[in-house]
């Protein structure tokens, strides 16, 4: 694992109460930093990680909004620095729903641009400006291997995944040199959680067909990468890495 400590530095983790979200936070909590917790509708699980990161010796909190509003969205920044001053933003909040372009109604296009871009973009301009000018900052947008290959499926989540992937690297160049942005694009990472536990096990072997690699992620794997982008070389910016076994390159 990679070793460098975030002891004393605090990071905001969006969607941060369930499966890769909450992977990332307790990996931060691991790392010495005190994790506030986002979540939309996991009051509970926000609860139990609160207690299991705190069990480390971090401080940590957990803190609602509803992604999908703007105004609440604006604020979310400003209710984290209550708790304690903001060193990273994770945004990793995002919804993913598998539509066709023929099967994406507005309705569906405005909920994913709302979340997955959106939210990001108001949540690093806020992030931005609460960075003192002799401090340094930093954001790590998670995003998917479709987002620089992307095809026809899961429609409106592979655009602003795109999108957001774009963001990074213009943000990186706007936020210099006081906070580096970088991108995480994942693959196989968590097996499906939901549905018929057989049909879950399909589509999981379907899915480790087409990575390279020909295995699952090991959750290590993506917490050292993440753990790389918070705490190794500030010089680094604007990079987007893939922790996918190759699957961006088939």
């Amino acid at each position: 694992m990679f070793k460098k400590s975030l002891e004393g530095k605090t990071v905001l983790v969006t969607g941060g109460a369930r499966r890769v979200g909450r992977l990332f936070a307790l990996a931060c909590g691991r790392a010495g930093a005190n994790v506030i917790i986002h979540h939309g509708n996991s009051a509970q699980e926000a609860l139990d990680l609160k207690e299991e990161i705190e069990s480390f010796g971090p401080q940590a909190w957990s803190l609602p909004s509803d992604l999908s509003n703007a105004d609440e969205v604006s604020r979310l920044i400003y209710r984290a620095n209550e708790f304690s001053p903001l060193y990273a933003l994770i945004n990793s909040a995002a919804i993913f729903e598998p539509l066709s372009f023929q099967e994406t109604k507005l309705e569906d296009w405005e909920r994913h641009l709302s979340i997955n871009l959106t939210a990001p973009f108001l949540l690093s301009q806020a992030f931005a400006k609460q960075i003192p000018e002799n401090e340094k900052g930093r954001i790590v947008n998670i995003l998917d291997w479709r987002a620089l290959r992307p095809g026809a499926d899961h429609f409106p989540y592979t655009i602003t995944k795109s999108a957001l992937a774009a963001m990074t690297k213009s943000l990186a160049v706007a936020l210099a040199p006081h906070i580096t942005v970088n991108g995480l694009a994942l693959g196989a990472i968590l097996p499906p959680a939901d549905g018929n536990p057989a049909d879950n096990l399909s589509a999981s072997e379907k899915i480790v067909e087409s990575v390279p690699a020909k295995r699952w992620s090991e959750a290590g794997e993506v917490e050292d990468a993440l753990l790389f982008l918070l705490s190794g070389p500030a010089y680094i910016t604007g990079e987007i890495i893939h922790v996918d076994g190759g699957r961006h390159l088939i």
